[in-house]
């Protein structure tokens, strides 16, 4: 694991491991991408270009010169085995939390929130799941493979249960997904209008919540590996994000599905940028 200050930096992330409340890292993995690949490239794309940031967000009135936050940098993850990149990206996480830290994980793919998701619910046993996204992710399987990107809050759902996952902006997925959905977890398609009802719900136990960019429209968004029209403005997801202030046990986060090589111009990942400050400054709260 690594506990050394790093020469590369998220801006404002410069705190040193021990003395840290909250951990940044990155997991470079898209291994199991169905269509276009390219997130394992975001965290080399993210980190310099947080410097075009300040550090203080007007929109929560809090700085990161003023939290504790360790950039761990990224993991290395072995090439071609799906089962053991999930399990090192589990055992980075289960280190950070029993070291009484918050963590926000940044991917890579979506199947990389499988295990930070575990770990978070195995020290959370009461876990609930805040899900942003464009799609459902609630397949069985994908052309056989249990771990896969289109169905790991499936997989999620395995020791979470019923009742435990809170779905917003969805708006893709097979129809036995929709319909497996009204059963087994809340699922709001298109928009996050009932957000605020369900945060309100959620207010006193510990959530996880998990942001898949291709939630936001491809016209504002088109650096992601499946992009899907129809989708949220920024400035919706930037009040969602506010909206979560009012949850008192944010226990962890993820931002995933950044893919730089389709957006040239950098727009994507300067989203992706204020998305990660945002939410960095969330996890203070």
């Amino acid at each position: 694991m690594n506990k050394s200050l790093n020469l590369s930096t998220f801006i404002g992330c410069e705190s040193s491991y021990k003395e840290a409340e909250i951990v940044l890292f990155g997991v470079p993995f898209d291994g199991t991408t169905s269509f276009r690949p390219g997130t394992r490239f975001a965290m080399q794309e993210i980190r310099p270009d947080s410097f075009g940031l300040e550090t203080y967000s007007p929109y929560l009135d809090k700085d990161l010169e003023d939290a504790a936050i360790f950039d761990g940098g990224d993991l290395e993850l072995p090439l071609g085995n799906t089962a053991k990149a999930m399990d090192q990206i589990h055992a980075y996480t289960r280190e950070v939390l029993q070291d009484g830290k918050k963590f926000l994980m940044v991917g890579g793919e979506h199947l990389v929130s499988l295990p930070t998701i575990q770990a978070a619910y195995e020290k959370y046993p009461d876990l609930h799941l805040i899900h942003i996204d464009a799609h459902t992710d609630l397949r069985e399987d994908y052309l056989g493979e249990k771990l896969s990107h289109a169905s790991v809050i499936r997989r999620c759902h395995e020791f979470l249960g019923d009742g435990r996952i809170f779905q917003f902006g969805i708006r893709s997925g097979l129809k036995e997904e929709f319909e497996w959905a009204g059963t087994h977890t809340y699922l709001e398609r298109f928009s996050l209008a009932t957000l605020m009802e369900k945060i309100q719900e959620l207010k006193d136990v510990p959530v996880y919540i998990t942001i898949d960019l291709d939630v936001l429209d491809p016209g504002i968004f088109p650096g992601t590996g499946t992009p899907e029209p129809g989708g949220i403005t920024y400035r919706e997801l930037l009040k969602a994000i506010e909206q979560m202030q009012q949850l008192n046990q944010i226990v962890a986060a993820d931002v995933v599905e950044l893919s730089p090589p389709y957006d040239p111009s950098g727009a994507s990942t300067a989203i992706a940028c204020k998305t990660i400050r945002e939410l960095l400054l969330t996890l203070t709260a």
